[in-house]
């Protein structure tokens, strides 16, 4: 079970565990905003609700860039696991202009691939071998990217993701 930590502000800052969010809850940290009523975890002496969302009781600033940093775990899901040259399933990434002339290890230039397109395009650009993109590759945006260790959402966090940022 995971659980979705807002700040003072009411900001979604990133998801934990179970535990960590309980250990915030118990060391008076955060409160529970939401819970899961029928799941509970149990101590020698006490049970526990899993907590579902929980709010930091003193406010953490949340930088106004947020950049996301690029990995090739981000890449492939950025496209949807497709390979960005034939649509079919990717498992590599591929730099759109290659490493060695000059292309870097940045959102613009990194796109999901199959294998076979990696071979095929190996070091050449897309001009020397008539590939175009069908959707140029950006950096991802949302909340899904920005929120810490959420790759995705419970449906329980939905009223909290959309709630407004207090003032």
């Amino acid at each position: 079970m995971r659980t979705l930590v807002l700040n003072a502000g009411y900001e979604p800052l990133a998801v934990v565990s179970f535990k960590r969010a309980l250990i915030l809850v118990l060391n008076q940290k955060a409160t529970v905003l939401a819970g899961s009523g029928e799941q509970l975890v149990h101590s020698a002496s006490e049970k526990f609700s899993l907590p579902s969302v929980i709010l930091l009781q003193r406010y953490v600033r949340v930088p106004s860039t947020r950049n996301v940093p690029v990995s090739r775990r981000g890449v492939l899901r950025r496209d949807g696991y497709r390979c960005a040259y034939c649509q079919k399933s990717a498992n590599t990434i591929d730099h759109v202009q290659p490493k060695s002339r000059g292309g870097k290890d940045t959102w613009e230039n990194l796109v999901a691939c199959c294998l076979k397109c990696n071979n095929t395009k190996s070091d050449k650009t897309l001009s020397e071998l008539g590939w175009h993109l069908a959707n140029p590759p950006r950096m991802p945006q949302g909340i899904a990217w920005t929120v810490r260790g959420a790759e995705s959402f419970e449906p329980e966090w939905n009223d909290f993701l959309a709630m407004p940022a207090a003032a």
